[in-house]
């Protein structure tokens, strides 16, 4: 077969039965044409842009407005939960910080009047909820708890003084009025609840967890690196059910539920453009006897590589220089890093036993699934990972008896654990994955050389929540395109040949909880 001046059938290994929509390779000899490239630059040197690859293969969604909107839903139902800021044992409407956080008065009888405070950790609009090292303020504004109704049981984990985040026990309260539009209490955003005590805690435990002591509301009510979902969870009071009289009459209400919220990205223009002289372009070389071909391997690997750096590493916005506005699209360390969960990673120190940790906070069933998250690694971490997958020398072994003693002593030994192991390996979309086996699902992880000389170790990407956009609309498509001959002999009268790429297109970010970053 003859080359054309791509090369791609000669010298990239495609035949015309690659072309998915069959017929002979591209012939960019034709001047002044435009040809849609878009469905194949993702085949180009997949190795190294493998998140475009993947992105461009399961989530292409053409776009016809270059800022483009989206919508964010979030269930409600694992959302009712709150945080008691403030306990009064009584009837009385206080209001006072002072009498309010003096959780002695949790010491109620069962049957005995309370009034509780309770604000929330995540945006009630919305139920933009806390990450691992991107929280939500207790009580910030727009986190008020709307889900609280008459006839709910409420569990309210308790301790004994200096216990904070440990429950201990748990009192119950039957709720009897709501008032959603209290006053912010202890300077956060709260709802007042009246209710019945039904459950008193045992002897001496009387401090409630979401308080530090008996008089402070704890300034550590966050997701931290340290944190996760289930120790949080001690801290925070539950709904466990309703109990209605026989015989009883509709209440008429019902939660007050957003669980949608919006999102806007940006398109991005990405352009290359290269020029020969006709002389250069006539004349045969050794090795690479057609030139002109060589340069535009280079040229559409290239701009494939600017659009993985973009989708890694790019800050949305708008920018005005000279004059002139530039638009930019998100990438993904940005809006991970800002809005998404945070970990550290340091190969000398982090154990397989931290890292476990760390996928139980991110791994949360509620927000997030292993088999939809793809993780991509820079090199150094993934030979590292490879490590605390190999079952020789970190994860299984022979359950080993220390020095001098029949004894299995466990700092001598992995006793048989294998809570990282390597499962396998495949390609997907021409991507190389390897499987880890985890407690808490098949980890994906592939290789990425972007994120090589970057603060980044770890890039965790749930697939379901991002999306490749290019500019498509009034038959006009601004995803990857070859601009043949936009300068030429023929058009200009100078003697050379100008083509040029470009791709308009950007990145859709949604979801924050459902992604990560080890840095």
């Amino acid at each position: 077969m003859a080359s054309t001046p791509l090369a791609l059938s000669a010298q990239s290994g495609w035949t015309e039965t690659d072309h998915p929509r069959g017929g002979s390779p591209l012939d960019t000899g034709d001047l002044r044409r435009k040809y849609n490239f878009g469905d194949r630059l993702s085949e180009l040197a997949i190795a190294q842009d493998p998140f475009f690859r993947l992105v461009s293969k399961v989530a292409k969604s053409p776009t016809d407005d270059p800022e483009f909107k989206f919508t964010e839903k979030r269930n409600s139902f694992h959302k009712r939960y709150g945080y008691v800021i403030g306990f009064h044992n009584g009837t009385a409407d206080v209001t006072d910080d002072a009498t309010l956080v003096n959780t002695s008065d949790a010491a109620v009888a069962a049957g005995g009047a309370v009034q509780i405070y309770v604000s929330a950790d995540y945006k009630s609009a919305g139920n933009i909820g806390s990450r691992i090292g991107n929280a939500v303020a207790v009580g910030a504004s727009g986190t008020k708890p709307r889900f609280f109704l008459q006839n709910q049981i409420i569990r309210i984990p308790v301790s004994d003084t200096g216990s904070y985040g440990v429950a201990e026990d748990y009192i119950l309260v039957h709720v009897q009025t709501v008032d959603n539009d209290q006053a912010d209490v202890a300077s956060k955003e709260c709802v007042q609840i009246n209710g019945t005590c039904i459950k008193a805690a045992g002897s001496g435990k009387t401090e409630l967890t979401s308080f530090e002591d008996a008089t402070t509301l704890s300034t550590t009510l966050a997701l931290s690196t340290s944190i996760g979902p289930a120790e949080l969870a001690s801290t925070q009071c539950h709904i466990v059910g309703t109990s209605y009289e026989e015989g009883s009459s509709l209440l008429g209400s019902t939660w007050d539920d957003q669980p949608y919220s919006t999102g806007s990205g940006l398109v991005q223009t990405f352009r290359d453009e290269f020029g020969m002289t006709n002389k250069a372009r006539a004349t045969v070389l050794k090795y690479d006897p057609n030139e002109f071909a060589r340069v535009w391997r280079e040229h559409l690997v290239a701009h494939k590589w600017d659009i993985e750096q973009a989708a890694l590493y790019g800050s949305q916005g708008k920018q005005t220089i000279s004059s002139k506005e530039y638009w930019y699209t998100q990438g993904a360390v940005d809006y991970i890093v800002n809005y998404g969960n945070v970990f550290a990673l340091d190969h000398a120190t982090k154990s397989s036993d931290s890292f476990l940790d760390d996928m139980s906070k991110f791994l949360d069933p509620r927000y997030n699934s292993a088999n939809a998250t793809v993780f991509f690694c820079d090199t150094a971490t993934y030979n590292w990972m490879h490590k605390l997958s190999g079952y020789f020398s970190n994860n299984v072994g022979m359950v080993n008896p220390g020095s001098g003693t029949s004894t299995p002593n466990p700092s001598d030994s992995a006793l048989g654990r294998a809570d990282f192991a390597m499962a396998g390996k495949r390609k997907v979309f021409g991507v190389d994955i390897t499987t880890i086996s985890t407690p808490y699902g098949d980890m994906n992880v592939a290789r990425n050389v972007h994120l090589d000389g970057s603060d980044v170790k770890i890039l965790g990407v749930n697939m379901r929540y991002v999306k490749y956009r290019p500019l498509v609309g009034n038959g006009v498509n601004r995803d990857t395109s070859v601009y043949v001959g936009v300068q030429s002999l023929e058009n200009s009268g100078v003697d050379k040949r100008v083509d040029m790429i470009l791709t308009e297109a950007g990145f859709e970010w949604s979801m924050p909880e459902s992604h990560v970053v080890w840095k």
